[in-house]
């Protein structure tokens, strides 16, 4: 680990953050933080309800509430937080795709065939916008790993964490994708659009070889399609169904048990996507597309603890699908969101750790 920071040594985490502190109320800059977060205000193509593009800067916000101690993780803060602001271009042209994106979903539900000329222009206007979008992402996480930082990505809706993960195969032969989420997310192109945020795991497994196993959790809510698909991919993917989850518990399972066998299905280096739909939704009520069933946030901790206890070594995680809309429980969404996101980041610096 790089050499802790004075300003940070020298912080008091009893006091209450400052207005020009950084996320956590740290008092951290780019160049000072081991950690960067990269906020990715992007809902484009969201298929029911709205509100993950603000989600960022609503965590950020929020994050300025959170107390810093954590057992499970001490003073990992010490080595530096960093999480840049979206500029305002970024927020805007996410708006106006979004306005487009939303048009071509109606005319689509109206009953506009999927192979009409115009149609497909609206269609692959988005999906090239969507591409540079990760593109994009990929080349700033590249920068920030050849500048020896660690990655993490605030979306924004599950379509996001493609370019950090195309980032992050540069440099890792071989990894293992830890989900949580209500979906599988192996729709093909949904909508029509390449980049969906219901296709991030069908983009994965066909675009990053690197990717060698895929360990679900949480799953509830699919189609046919994506159950074929799955199949397909054989040992490749592993499926810890919400239903048979439960079922185990009730039976007299333990949740220690579940874990365990989570964990062993999963090769050494792990990157974790972090969908908050995969809990219960009383904690996400503003996510996109919210389903009953789902985790205690402490439960999905407690998983993550067991994985760097394990030994195992997280290179990278997202946390996505927060729903920041405009409504009165907004900031519960966000400041829970931000209190997962700090546990996340304590556990990324901690096994990152030599042992």
């Amino acid at each position: 680990m790089s050499q802790l920071n004075k300003m940070l040594q020298d912080f008091n985490p009893n006091d209450l953050a400052l207005k020009d502190h950084n996320i956590f109320g740290l008092p951290t800059t780019f160049d000072t933080a081991k950690l960067i977060l990269i906020p990715m205000p992007w809902e484009v193509s969201v298929s029911y309800r709205n509100g993950t593009g603000k989600a960022p800067e609503a965590i950020f916000e929020a994050s300025k509430q959170i107390d810093l101690y954590d057992a499970a993780a001490h003073d990992m803060w010490k080595h530096g937080y960093f999480m840049d602001r979206a500029e305002a271009a970024e927020v805007e042209k996410n708006i106006q795709l979004r306005h487009k994106a939303k048009a071509i979903i109606e005319e689509l539900e109206a009953g506009k065939e999927p192979n009409d000329d115009s149609l497909l222009k609206k269609i692959a206007a988005v999906n090239l916008a969507s591409e540079t979008m990760v593109q994009e992402l990929c080349d700033k996480a590249t920068n920030y790993l050849h500048q020896n930082k660690l990655v993490a990505l605030v979306g924004g809706d599950h379509s996001t964490p493609l370019g950090l993960l195309k980032a992050l195969a540069k440099t890792n032969n071989e990894f293992g994708v830890l989900q949580i989420d209500a979906h599988f997310d192996f729709r093909k192109a949904y909508e029509g659009f390449t980049y969906s945020h219901a296709s991030i795991m069908y983009n994965v497994l066909e675009q990053i070889p690197q990717v060698s196993k895929l360990v679900q959790l949480g799953i509830r809510d699919f189609c046919d399609e994506e159950i074929d698909y799955m199949l397909s991919q054989g040992e490749r993917v592993e499926t810890f169904y919400d239903r048979e989850v439960k079922k185990r518990l009730y039976e007299g399972a333990t949740w220690q048990q579940v874990c365990n066998e989570i964990v062993e299905a999963l090769p050494q280096n792990i990157y974790i996507s972090f969908d908050i739909d995969g809990l219960d939704p009383k904690l996400c009520a503003n996510t996109g597309t919210p389903v009953s069933g789902g985790y205690e946030a402490e439960q999905i901790l407690y998983l993550f603890e067991k994985l760097v206890d394990s030994g195992r070594k997280i290179i990278g995680f997202d946390l996505v699908e927060v729903g920041c809309g405009e409504n009165a429980t907004k900031d519960l969404d966000a400041i829970i969101a931000a209190g997962i996101l700090y546990k996340m980041s304590n556990l990324f610096l901690k096994s990152q750790q030599e042992n």
